[in-house]
């Protein structure tokens, strides 16, 4: 691989050797050409097929383009884009020349992107031309950004003198030689999702993606060249960033993209029409799926091995309904922006739901008491994780990196327990724990035990203060079509929560609701419910 040299692979797991000298293009594109998969399918997207040998020339020639327009190493650009072939042609031609890439969320606002461009200092925005309207107006105003470039068909109107990447692509080299990065150089960056406060750029190495690709892509999931994958979760996100690109990429798989919408229809569409054998999902969409009685595996794929769910945690009920419907298990698993992807999951032959599984090989894992100690098994506290794929800061917000990454832990912010088996169990965010009769409550357990009425679609449960001023739970649900709200539905809910649970933790309201408050990444913003 030229100046750089190869991984070593023959150590025994779960460690990997990453060079100090090393480019993560390199890694996951230019190895598929030296390993004979040139003429192998990389890519289905909207626009058709494309082979490695394809990807590759893609990438080399956007790398190029980005240098011929005065993009310096270790610039940064900013790129919000739809799932198609352009993304890692941009994501990989960028990290191969050297650059950094910014993925932002595609479903931000103007003021979202405005803080975004600023924060980051990119100089050069990478736009698809169905979100080019969204930033228009920020454009003109924005201290740092220099060049703006538009991917796709452009059909939105005049591209007011803006630069094509296809147009910039077709004039650039399809030979580039990678930029003497090593190791520990910045590679890329992803924004948090901002949920309670304003978004924070978590700043990747060269070497984060390859360590999440083997030890979970390889090591826990079995992702092999002949799999075929989908994931609803889009690129933008860290957990899609590794389901759809970095993990089929790492040993030469096909990977479908999906640049719209992720719903039922269209995504049993995609996982059925292309054989899909490896689905990625949150359990939002896994219940919507189950929403339809009508879906069942002869709307799915013959060759679907397994599913995963994260996100947010995956209630049990979901779980064994897909596995009778579906006839495949879901491996529930917890990752976050700050360690690239999943760390704690369950594993195709050491499933148990309910929770999310164990520590990913290469991971280690502890919780921790109010006091910083380390808690017993059974007792709640906040998980911390160490391991290779730790983002090194947020740029530019030291007290929040102090906070978050301590030493060589990383603060989830999540609260667990580790049953005496092993296994841990999701209580809640740390800031959406109730403390009722002095006993800890896990707004999850009771979000669980409600989503296995046969009435209920969705739910979320929050703190709710009494007329003594107590906290204690209150639900907010959404009912499946046909169930009417009212007060006997809501009593029956509250008895059928008594008869699963301690009788502390029942919701003594319950709210009837239409939509939850959620994140662009489809997480709920349980702090709004609390306000409202």
């Amino acid at each position: 691989m030229g100046e750089f040299a190869a991984i070593d692979r023959s150590t025994t797991p779960p460690g990997i050797v990453v060079p100090r000298d090393y480019n993560a293009a390199v890694d996951f594109i230019d190895r598929n050409l030296e390993e004979g998969r040139g003429e192998k399918i990389a890519v289905i997207d909207e626009s058709g097929q494309h082979t490695y040998a394809q990807l590759a020339d893609r990438v080399n020639q956007t790398g190029n383009a980005l240098r011929d327009i005065g993009i310096q190493m270790e610039q940064r650009i900013a790129m919000c884009m739809l799932d198609t072939v352009d993304f890692p042609a941009v994501f990989f031609g960028s990290i191969k020349a050297g650059i950094v890439p910014v993925a932002l969320n595609t479903l931000l606002t103007t003021a979202d992107y405005d803080y975004m461009l600023r924060d980051s200092r990119a100089v050069a925005l990478i736009v698809s031309d169905a979100l080019l309207e969204k930033f228009r107006l920020i454009l003109d105003s924005q201290p740092f950004l220099r060049t703006v470039i538009v991917a796709g068909r452009c059909e939105n109107g005049e591209d007011a003198g803006f630069e094509r990447l296809d147009t910039l692509r077709g004039a650039a080299s399809d030979v580039l030689d990678a930029a003497a990065t090593t190791c520990d150089d910045v590679a890329f960056w992803l924004y948090s999702s901002g949920s309670t406060g304003a978004p924070k750029g978590a700043v990747h190495l060269q070497s984060d993606a390859i360590n999440t690709a083997e030890l979970y892509g390889s090591q826990v999931l079995g992702i092999t060249e002949e799999d075929i994958v989908f994931s609803a979760a889009k690129l933008f996100f860290a957990y899609g960033l590794g389901n759809a690109m970095t993990f089929p990429f790492h040993v030469g798989a096909t990977t479908v993209l999906l640049a719209g919408r992720p719903t039922p229809e269209s995504v049993l569409e995609q996982v059925r029409s292309h054989d899909v054998s490896i689905f990625y999902g949150v359990p939002t969409l896994f219940g919507a799926i189950l929403a339809d009685p009508d879906n069942d595996k002869t709307r799915s794929s013959t060759s679907l091995r397994i599913c995963i769910s994260a996100g947010e945690a995956l209630p049990e009920d979901i779980a064994h309904r897909w596995v009778e419907r579906f006839g495949v298990d879901i491996l529930d698993g917890l990752g976050s922006t700050e360690m690239l992807h999943i760390f704690l999951s369950n594993a195709p032959s050491d499933i148990s739901y309910g929770t999310s599984g164990k520590a990913v090989p290469g991971y280690d894992l502890k919780i921790v008491d109010e006091e910083g100690e380390e808690a017993v098994d059974g007792e709640i506290g906040e998980l911390l994780v160490r391991g290779p794929s730790s983002a090194s800061h947020y740029f530019n917000k030291r007290e929040r990196s102090l906070d978050t990454f301590q030493g060589a832990w990383t603060r989830t912010g999540d609260k667990y327990i580790r049953r005496d088996d092993g296994y841990y169990v999701y209580c809640g965010r740390s800031d959406d724990m109730l403390k009722v009769s002095g006993q800890w409550v896990s707004p999850f357990e009771v979000e669980s035990a409600l989503l296995a009425h046969e009435s209920v679609l969705e739910t979320a449960v929050v703190g709710h203060r009494d007329d003594d001023e107590l906290v204690k739970p209150k639900a907010f649900i959404i009912l499946k079509e046909g169930v009417i709200a009212n007060d006997a539905v809501a009593d029956e809910l509250k008895g059928f929560v008594k008869d699963r649970l301690a009788p502390f933790k029942y919701p003594r309201w319950i709210d009837f609701v239409d939509e939850l408050p959620k994140t662009a990444t489809g997480k709920i913003q349980r702090f709004k419910l609390r306000e409202s």
